[in-house]
Order: C-alpha cells, then sequence, then structure tokens
C-alpha cells in the first residue's frame, strides 16, 4: 500500500474550518453554540471563535440527532441530557464505522 499521511489533530479549529467540515454556515454553528450548553468554543482577543476537538465531536453528535436521526432541538437536548455517555459512545462507533467505509473503498478503488 502507498504511504498514507497520519491524521493531524489540531488542538483548535477556526469557524472556517468548522464550517467546512459540515458543510454549513456559520450562523448555524452559532445558533447551535447558543441553543447547546455542552457547546463551548474559546474566543481570542478579537472574538474568533476557536474550536476544541471535543466542541468538534459535540457537534458531530448535534449534527447527528438533529439532521440524521430528526429530533427536534429540544429533543436533542433532552436526549443529550440524560444520555450523554451514551450518545457520546455511540458517536466513537460510528466514527470508527465511517472510516472503515472509507478505507473500504479506497481498497476497492485499487483493485
Amino acid at each position: 500500500m502507498p504511504y498514507k499521511e497520519r491524521e493531524i489533530n489540531k488542538l483548535y479549529y477556526t469557524m472556517g474550518e468548522v464550517t467546512e467540515m459540515f458543510d454549513v454556515n456559520a450562523s448555524q454553528i452559532r445558533f447551535y453554540e447558543r441553543e447547546f450548553d455542552i457547546l463551548q468554543p474559546k474566543k481570542n482577543k478579537k472574538g474568533n471563535r476557536l474550536f476544541s476537538p471535543d466542541d468538534v465531536e459535540n457537534l458531530k453528535i448535534i449534527f447527528h440527532l438533529v439532521k440524521d436521526k430528526g429530533y427536534t432541538l429540544q429533543g436533542a437536548k433532552d436526549y443529550l441530557k440524560s444520555n450523554k455517555s451514551e450518545v457520546k459512545e455511540n458517536q466513537k462507533v460510528i466514527d470508527s464505522l465511517e472510516r472503515l467505509k472509507q478505507f473500504l473503498l479506497e481498497v476497492r478503488e485499487q483493485l
């Protein structure tokens, strides 16, 4: 197999990087920040938001609940409050399955 660079994990992601990851507008990220208490991005002196990897993981969970599962915002908030550890564990499984799918697609392309 050809050399594959390992994924670089950053300490903080800018708003632009996060909007690109989720393919949404910055206003939607700011809206979710106001609505969900688990999102706490840091702000620099200029007021720019800097998202930690935990914030990005929490956004993945929120988008999964709202977009994929069809929860309302209030329903997603309630679900996160009552099942936070379960939701985080489920998201880890989903992420690993997506990485496995990507790997298998790459193998199929090489065959």
